[in-house]
């Protein structure tokens, strides 16, 4: 008697099982380490061929490191493509069209936390790897799959995947992890759609504003209590606070975006390309995102402070999150903040910082490879250099690998990308399947 077996499960229910464990890793203490661990048991039944045949290790609780050893197993530098998968909290009062943990499909699209930030990105590499093992495709030179559990609240396991590479000796050749996306009108009056693929990224800190003062009842309050000292400080450290620093990657991507761009704005697009001093002025004048491609950004994020309504706090505080313009660091943006300030009463402190990332070069073999992998799956597209605001787990990589890239392979209109970290967060699953097809013709390229 023949044995049946049931049929595997399509890229979008696949998808969506995996949207249905909630792995928040800020709500690690709540839900506990059970989704986490359900979603490493999930991904080993879902992809058999890639635990066939990839070797796996774990580091820290949330690290997965998947070897696949190409044809030239004495080869360096291999190839480490990365993403993450664990997710944002859900505001509970928030208006999801469905259940952010149900991973709906409806419609061509799937629903759900994590959809695009950073599920959707993750099973396009091991749909890629799947597949290929399927043909019995042994790639050129070594590949990496390195996925974080704990991205979302700057945890330890990139950083610890990356430290035991490089205690090993590996020097990765190639790195890509999440980041731009392939987007319509990706600058203001530049028609037509571009890849937008990050050759830097800004840096992190996040910074407290603390200061005292007297307590007592609010119906005699001073002149400047704690609260009003760290307010006034707060709003010193408005939009302007640094000035405008353009890197190289903005002039690539404005020469680039003006030579695929008709007319007077193709024109424009040029000038500002070869005109850094003039590009960092128009931006910052915009605001909103083309601002923080240039300059570092002061964002208050929390504030604390007092015990009742009417009684004046002894000690109040805020929390500033601030990303680091590239050709700037941590030390000097410290040194920057305490001057607008002016204020000796105020303490600064360090919660946590990161520098800003080196460029990656686009005029390389590397780039070369994914503008080639771009052709195959969104054919037409082009390839555009920019600088990641946000941070990602490849900032572990780039203190020693020479190109680090930040880019997900996937569609996303300007709703679906307000959706990452917001409300009915949602991928098409014709974006999954182009995105699977990039990762397969990049890893065919390899040489």
């Amino acid at each position: 008697m023949a044995v049946v077996t049931e049929p595997r499960p399509g890229i979008a229910e696949r998808l969506s099982q995996m949207i249905r464990l909630p792995t928040v890793s800020a709500e690690l203490e709540e839900r506990g380490s059970e989704p986490f661990e359900s979603f490493v048991t999930l991904i080993a039944q879902l992809y058999p061929l890639v635990h066939e045949h990839l070797v796996l290790e774990r580091h820290t609780d949330f690290g997965l490191l998947f070897h696949w050893t190409g044809r030239d197993a004495g080869a360096e530098q291999p190839v480490v493509l990365m993403a993450h998968y664990d997710v944002v909290p859900v505001d509970e009062s928030d208006a999801w069209t469905h259940p952010p943990f149900d991973g709906v499909i409806a419609d061509g699209v799937v629903y759900g936390r994590g959809a695009l930030d950073d599920k959707g990105p993750l099973i396009v590499v091991l749909e890629a790897v799947e597949n290929l093992l399927a043909d019995g495709f042994v790639p050129a030179r070594d590949v990496y799959l390195s996925f974080g559990g704990n991205e979302e609240t700057y945890g330890h396991a990139a950083e610890e995947i990356a430290r035991v590479l490089r205690e090993r000796g590996i020097v990765p050749w190639l790195v890509v992890d999440e980041g731009g996306a392939v987007v319509d009108a990706p600058l203001p009056f530049v028609p037509g759609r571009a890849a937008m693929i990050g050759v830097g990224e800004k840096g992190v800190m996040t910074i407290t504003l603390s200061a005292r003062g007297e307590g007592g009842h609010a119906s005699a309050p001073p002149s400047r209590t704690a609260v009003r000292r760290v307010a006034r400080a707060v709003d010193r450290l408005g939009p302007r606070t640094f000035r405008p620093r353009p890197s190289k990657a903005i002039g690539r991507m404005l020469s680039q975006l003006g030579a695929q761009t008709p007319g007077s704005a193709g024109h424009l697009l040029r000038l500002l390309g070869s005109a850094p001093l003039v590009t960092g002025q128009v931006f910052a004048a915009l605001g909103g995102e083309p601002a923080a491609l240039v300059r570092t950004t002061v964002a208050p994020t929390m504030q604390s402070g007092g015990t009742a309504a009417n009684v004046l706090p002894s000690q109040a505080s805020a929390t500033v999150n601030l990303r680091i313009a590239l050709g700037e660091t941590t030390q000097q943006t410290v040194l920057r903040v305490r001057r607008r300030i002016r204020d000796p009463l105020i303490t600064v402190s360090v919660v946590e910082a990161s520098e800003p990332s080196p460029e990656s070069a686009t005029d390389n073999d590397q780039f070369a490879l994914l503008a080639d992998a771009l052709a195959v799956s969104h054919p037409g597209v082009p390839a555009v250099p920019y600088v990641m605001m946000a941070a990602t787990d490849s900032r572990h990589f780039h203190r020693f690998a020479p190109a680090v890239y930040r880019f997900a392979p996937l569609d996303m209109s300007n709703a679906q990308r307000a959706s990452i970290h917001g409300v009915d967060e949602n991928v098409e699953i014709a974006a999954l399947e182009r995105g699977e097809r990039f990762h397969r013709a990049l890893l065919e390229r390899l040489g």
